[in-house]
This record gives structure tokens, sequence and C-alpha cells, in this order.
């Protein structure tokens, strides 16, 4: 989908693949005098405003970070609650995101701790949705990039796959999902600087941004400003921009 055109003539486009790490629930409830709960309560109102936001803009893919391998460290209660909180989140809007055209798949889901009960909306959801032809939206839960990979790994060798036969292309093959395109942008709300183990590798060459503001606050107008900040850059893979003092390289 364009969206407008550079001072040269040439088309802009939104990100075919946007990710979004989902932070600050904590830190929005903590500066409210909240329990932490209530800033993951508050986040289902920012979710729903960005899956929007993004296939109003033309993103064709969107991947949402909720749950990390990692996130099993917290504390029992808080990990129930979000349990509870995802499977009502899930099924309140199920019906939303299929009439919209959503594809929704759901990453991870390996451990066996997960409630059998979410990890069958899970699955009814995916079903449901599966035939959709429109954005395709991934929640990342239960999620580790680093799991991802040592998984294609393994499954490459039980495949046979002799060594010198492995490059990129077989290797993401055997990644979860391997229709999934590369990211193009990732966003990290709340200002904090790290990748966390998300979709290592699909963000190889993703654009980051890092915007100040906490998750539950975030709003589809920040998003749209992300997008447009994206637009800006000179997206090279390594190589050199097509532009120097005016003039086009060959």
């Amino acid at each position: 989908m364009t969206v407008g055109e550079d001072t040269r003539g040439s088309v802009r486009r939104v990100p075919r693949h946007v990710a979004c790490v989902m932070d600050g629930n904590g830190r929005w409830a903590a500066r409210r005098s909240l329990p932490r709960t209530s800033g993951h309560r508050a986040a289902e109102t920012t979710v729903i405003d960005v899956i929007e936001a993004a296939r109003t803009a033309g993103v064709e893919w969107l991947s949402l970070y909720a749950f990390s391998t990692e996130n099993w460290q917290r504390p029992s209660t808080e990990v129930d609650f979000l349990m509870r909180l995802v499977r009502r989140v899930v099924r309140k809007h199920a019906a939303l995101l299929h009439a919209r055209g959503i594809r929704c798949r759901f990453l991870g889901v390996a451990d066996p701790r997960i409630p059998p009960a979410l990890a069958r909306d899970f699955a009814d959801l995916m079903t449901l949705t599966g035939e959709n032809r429109g954005m395709t939206l991934t929640v990342a839960f239960d999620h580790g990039g680093r799991r991802d990979i040592v998984a294609a790994a393994r499954s490459l060798i039980r495949s046979g796959v002799p060594a010198e036969a492995v490059d990129e292309r077989s290797f993401a093959a055997h990644l979860p999902f391997p229709d999934t395109p590369d990211v193009d942008l990732v966003i990290r709300t709340s200002g904090e600087q790290r990748i966390s183990n998300f979709m290592l590798w699909q963000v190889a060459y993703a654009e980051w941004m890092f915007p100040p503001v906490l998750w539950p606050d975030f709003r589809a107008t920040h998003f749209l400003e992300c997008l447009h900040t994206y637009q800006q850059r000179d997206r090279r893979f390594g190589g050199v921009t097509p532009y120097t003092n005016g003039e086009r390289h060959p």
C-alpha cells in the first residue's frame, strides 16, 4: 500500500512486517501505585488499537511479543493472572478479528505449564481465522528466538540434510511458520533498548524504534508515527544509499 512519495518522487511503502515488543505494563502500574496486574489489564486497549492501526495502514504482517520463555520466572500469581487475562482477551475479540479478515497465529505455546484451556482457545482461533487473507497477526506466546533456532537445527539434522546443503533458505524453512517474512520494523515501547530473545532470525535486518511511551499509553497515533519514521530511513541491507550529493549510484 503506498503512503506517499519522497522528495525525489519515489513511492514510499509501509513496512510489510511490523513487530512490537509490548514493554512497560509494570512501570505504568507502578507510577499509579497500582499492582502490576493493572498494567497488564490496561494493555488490552493498546493491543486492539495497534492491530486496527496496522491493518488500516496496510501492514501485511503484525507480530506481538506477549509472553517470553523467560517470563515463566515471574511470580506465579502474575503468571496465573496473565494466563487468565490472555484467555479472556482471545475469547472476547475472536469474532472481531475474524470479521476483519485477520489470520491469527501463536508462535511458541510449547510449555506444558500453559493451561490446556488456553492452548485450546489458541488452536480454535487459528482454525477460525486460518482461511482469512487479510493481515496476519502473530502472537508470540511462550516464545524464545534461541529456542526456535535450536529447534530448526534439530529439524535439519533429523531430516538428514547434508551440512554442505544447509544455507539460509533451507534453514529458515525449518523455523516455525516458515512463510513468515523477515521483520522490517521492530517497535519496543517504554524506551528500553533490548532484543530480549525476540524472533532473532527474522529481525536480522529490521529497523528498530524505541518510543519512550509505556505500552498501555501507546496508541494508533504513536504507531503511525513509527511508520512515518521508518519511511524516512534508507534501507541499504549492507549496501550504500542510492543517492549521494543528489546523484544516484549506478
